[in-house]
Formats: C-alpha cells, sequence, structure tokens
C-alpha cells in the first residue's frame, strides 16, 4: 500500500512537471529577449535568428502525430524516437502517457477534481463505462484515413496541437490584451505611484508572455472550444480523455495487451466504490466487473483508495489478457466512411489543385499544397514563433481542407525580410527549414505585391506618396517610381513620384501593404501569386 502512494505521488509530481515544461516552452515559442532588444540589428546579421529551447519536444513525442504525418505522407517522418519511445513504453506499461506525461490530460484531471460537483455514488457511477467512449475510436479511424487519403485531420483533435493552438492564439492573447488595458489604466492615472508599478509591472511581465500584443483571426473560437471541453469535466471527469481524444484511442489500442494488469480479489471487496469513484478512465476497476484495459490511464487511483487491499497492479504473461478495446463496429465504420469522404469532398473547392485562392499567402519555405496539407498538424508553432504575427490561422483562405492552417494576413503584420523562425519550429515539415541567405538570394516568393492605381494617392492625384518605397526591403528595390506631371487644384500642375512593382525582384513579403497610409483597402496588395512554391500559380509577363 505504501509503495503505491508513492507511485500515485510521482505520478502528481509528474503531471505538474511536465504541464509546467509545456507552458514553459509554449512562452518561449517567441523572439528571443537579445533579439527583440536588439531587433533591427539582429534580424539583419549574418546569423539565422533560432529560438533557445527545444519547443518541438511535446509534438516530436506525439505518437499521433508522428504516424498520421508518416501515413499521410507516406514516408517516415524524421526524428521520431521520442514518439517510438512512447510507442513502446505503451506497449509495456499501458496507457502512461495520458496520466504521467499529456498536459492537456493533467489540465482536465484538475478542473475535475477541483471541488468535484457530484461525490461518493454518483461519483462512482459517472465513472462507470458509457458506450460514448467508442467515439473516440471512431475519431482515431477517421483522422488515419484521412491521412492515407492525403488531408492531415490530426491536429484538430490531438490534445497536444489542441491545447499549444489553443493557449497560443487565444487564451495568452486574451491575457495580454488584458493585462495592457490594466497597465494603460493605471499609466494614465493621476497617481504617480501607480503610473511606477505600470511600467515596472510591464517589463516583468512582457519577457514572460511575449513583447507585444498580437491578434489572431477565429480565436475567439478556438479558445471557446478548449474552454468547452474543459468544462465538461464538471459534468462527466476527464470527458475528453474518455469520448474524444483519438491520441488516447491509439495508446488504448496499443496497450490493451500490455503485461501491467490489475489484478482483483473479490474476497476482500466490500463494495464500498471508492475505486470506482477515483478511476480516471471509466475502466471498471471493481472486482466483479470485467476491467478495461485500453480504457485504463494507469493513475493507479483505485488501488490507491482501496481500503481492503483488494486491487494491485502487477505485471503478468500476455497470454492472460482477456479481451480486446471495445472500439464498436459502428464508431469504426462510421470513422472510415469520414475519413474517406473528408479527403475527397474537400477537393471540391479547387483550392488544392488549381490556381489558390489570391488570398491564400503561406509562410516561406511552405510546401506544395497538396504536400502541405499532408503535413501540417495546425498546431500554431508558427504562428506563435512569429515576430511580427502575420502567420494566421486559416479561416476561408484555404477552402474547407485548409482552415487552421497558417496563412499570411498582411492586414496584422508582415514577412521579416530575413526572418525564418517558422520553418525552424515546424514539427512535421509542412514549412521547411531553410536559412535566411536561402530566402533573401533564392529568392524565395510568397506573393506578389501590386498596387491598385484607383486607390493608390499618386496614380489618384491627390498628393505625393513613397512609403511603399521606403520600406520595401529588397536590393534593389522591388517598388520603383516613374515621374509624371499631373493636374493639381485648380490650374496648379504636380509632379508626382507614381510607383510601379519590378515582379522579378519582389518577393511578397508585404511591408508595402502593411505599412500603406491608405485606410480600409490598402493601394498596394499581395496575393498568392508568383509563389515559388507552385509552378502553375504564376504570373505570366509578356517581354
Amino acid at each position: 500500500m505504501k509503495n503505491i502512494r508513492s507511485l500515485v505521488y510521482f505520478r502528481r509530481i509528474s503531471q505538474v512537471l511536465f504541464l509546467l515544461l509545456f507552458l514553459f516552452l509554449l512562452m518561449e515559442t517567441r523572439l528571443p529577449q537579445n533579439v527583440f532588444l536588439d531587433y533591427s540589428q539582429e534580424i539583419a546579421g549574418p546569423r539565422d535568428i533560432r529560438l533557445n529551447y527545444p519547443v518541438m519536444f511535446f509534438f516530436d513525442m506525439d505518437p499521433l502525430t508522428w504516424l498520421s504525418t508518416t501515413l499521410s505522407t507516406h514516408k517516415w517522418l524524421a526524428g521520431a524516437g521520442w514518439a517510438l519511445a512512447v510507442i513502446g513504453l505503451t506497449l509495456f506499461l499501458g496507457r502512461f502517457f495520458c496520466s504521467f506525461v499529456c498536459p492537456f490530460g493533467t489540465l482536465h484531471h484538475a478542473v475535475g477534481a477541483v471541488r468535484p460537483a457530484v461525490k461518493g455514488r454518483r461519483a462512482a457511477s459517472l465513472n462507470e463505462k458509457i458506450p460514448a467512449q467508442r467515439l473516440k475510436y471512431g475519431l482515431l479511424v477517421m483522422v488515419l484515413a484521412s491521412a492515407l487519403l492525403g488531408l492531415n485531420l490530426a491536429g484538430f483533435f490531438d490534445p497536444i496541437a489542441l491545447l499549444f493552438r489553443s493557449l497560443a492564439v487565444s487564451i495568452l492573447p486574451a491575457m495580454n490584451i488584458g493585462i495592457k488595458e490594466v497597465f494603460d489604466a493605471m499609466a494614465a492615472s493621476d497617481i504617480k505611484i501607480l503610473n511606477l508599478i505600470s511600467y515596472g509591472a510591464e517589463i516583468i511581465v512582457s519577457p514572460v508572455l511575449g513583447f507585444g500584443y498580437p491578434t489572431y483571426q477565429t480565436g475567439f473560437a478556438i479558445g471557446l472550444i478548449v474552454l468547452v471541453l474543459l468544462f465538461l469535466n464538471r459534468i462527466r471527469p476527464r470527458f475528453w480523455c474518455r469520448v474524444l481524444c483519438p491520441l488516447g484511442a491509439l495508446l488504448g489500442f496499443l496497450s490493451f495487451k500490455s503485461p501491467l494488469d490489475l489484478e482483483k480479489d473479490e474476497t476482500r471487496c466490500t463494495n464500498c466504490n471508492k475505486c470506482m469513484a477515483a478511476c480516471q478512465g471509466a475502466a471498471s476497476p471493481r472486482p466483479g466487473l470485467k476491467w478495461e484495459p485500453a480504457e485504463c490511464v494507469r493513475c493507479f487511483n483505485c488501488q490507491n483508495v482501496c481500503p481492503e487491499d483488494a486491487l494491485s497492479f502487477r505485471f503478468i504473461r500476455r497470454e492472460a489478457r482477456k479481451h480486446a478495446p471495445d472500439m464498436g463496429r459502428r464508431a469504426v465504420l462510421t470513422g472510415l466512411a469520414a475519413g474517406i469522404s473528408f479527403p475527397l469532398l474537400s477537393r471540391l473547392d479547387g483550392q488544392i489543385h488549381q490556381a489558390s485562392d489570391p488570398r491564400l499567402i503561406r509562410p516561406p519555405g511552405s510546401l506544395t499544397e497538396t504536400r502541405f496539407l499532408e503535413r501540417c498538424q495546425r498546431c500554431g508553432l508558427c504562428m506563435k514563433a512569429c515576430p511580427t504575427n502575420v502567420i494566421q490561422p486559416a479561416l476561408g483562405e484555404a477552402g474547407i481542407a485548409g482552415i487552421w492552417t497558417p496563412v499570411l494576413s498582411m492586414a496584422t503584420g508582415y514577412c521579416e525580410y530575413s526572418c525564418t523562425l517558422c520553418g525552424s519550429v515546424c514539427p512535421t515539415g509542412a514549412i521547411q527549414l531553410i536559412t535566411g541567405k536561402e530566402k533573401i538570394s533564392g529568392p524565395i516568393r510568397i506573393g506578389s505585391a501590386f498596387v491598385d492605381r484607383g486607390r493608390c494617392l499618386p496614380w489618384t492625384e491627390n498628393g505625393a506618396c513613397i512609403v511603399c518605397e521606403e520600406v520595401c526591403p529588397t536590393s534593389p528595390k522591388a517598388v520603383v517610381f516613374r515621374e509624371a506631371d499631373v493636374a493639381g487644384f485648380g490650374t496648379e500642375r504636380l509632379r508626382l513620384k507614381q510607383p510601379y512593382v519590378n515582379l522579378r525582384q519582389c518577393v511578397g513579403c508585404g511591408i508595402c501593404q502593411n505599412k500603406c497610409p491608405v485606410k480600409g483597402t490598402p493601394a498596394i496588395r499581395v496575393i498568392a501569386s508568383g509563389e515559388t512554391r507552385s509552378p502553375r500559380n504564376q504570373i505570366l509577363l509578356i517581354s
């Protein structure tokens, strides 16, 4: 009994440490502080900017990320060592990852444990196995079948990607905005001590939460989803883990023959139901019930709370395993049908194989659209790492298949000329790792700028403006001028510099669009045509 209590304490410590590690890596997925403090020098320096910590660690050890990407690309995903180690340990120990490592599982466990809504027999009844637990196996089959047909949906449901995306593009930005409003109110106060506190607090908080105040489209919906999932723990403990998590389904399928077995002594059991009330996986630990090894998350709570020592986890021979996971034929067939249908239906909008939406501008180093959707996990790592907030989760730009995949929105930022951070943090290679030199001298084009002469101030003869040329980072400049004599007001004649775009020099970075002073729709805009990742999506120049 003493040994199992120590193991439960160790599990709790492990949960806290891995959750803190996840949050630390999340916070560190941003421009390093030394670069931020000397931004102009560092960003234009000879060395490529890289993050200080392995922020992809949890994605590298995620078996679902590895398996779905391997199936969709039909290639072995590089860096699979951690994921294979988790799979190997799961075959031996069962679903230990869910209760010892998974940060999303830890959050669900914590939310359900804080002032539980029900206790005693009611809590035990909520921890009985329900048919809805088969749903996660249907989702797993759907994800894997869809991956085989070239559409990687794992990022929608994978707990690591879901949690990182939700925190990175919704929860943290919302916290940043709230804290900023508090600091601004303190700074505007007539009380000097509050002014000093606001300035000092911002200096302390910024390195932790990140510099600046990024915003993301669809951030509200992404945050609402994760909050609803966490709230469901108040209705049924670890609802996500039991009913919806495809990673848990994969680990459960791998663990049903684990030699770590729960032995039950029915002669000692008094039917107190303490084991059922403490069970985190609805795995039926009470003696007299058929234990569900694929549902058990190996939290060891049942053995720890049993007052009669009627339960014990022991290593036994594999031949003693009694049954396979209860996956449910309907759930599997429905998941298979959905997994086959989604990739085919997603191609009906023509976004993948035809010239794409002009708004579909992918980060530099992105693969062609078909190969990109095979790999992208929609995890939000590139969005969080981007120093200018230009990378956004897609809504309609990439069609139904590309929802929440990264796209560039010049309304919120621009692609820094020599920055390649997004490719350095992509866990699956959807955005290839490139150097700043490759990006500039290649050059790698992510799109092309064009001047809207109906809105441009010099072209509409409403005044002088040279902003787009001033901010253009290429050498020689992609934005050039031609002087023209135009009629001013009355008899006045003006000599204005009218901008043109040299498409051979333009890399599509979007800084011209982002800095254009024309409000509403900018007078110079970037479209995806001309991107080097797609030989078909080009602008034909007549010489």
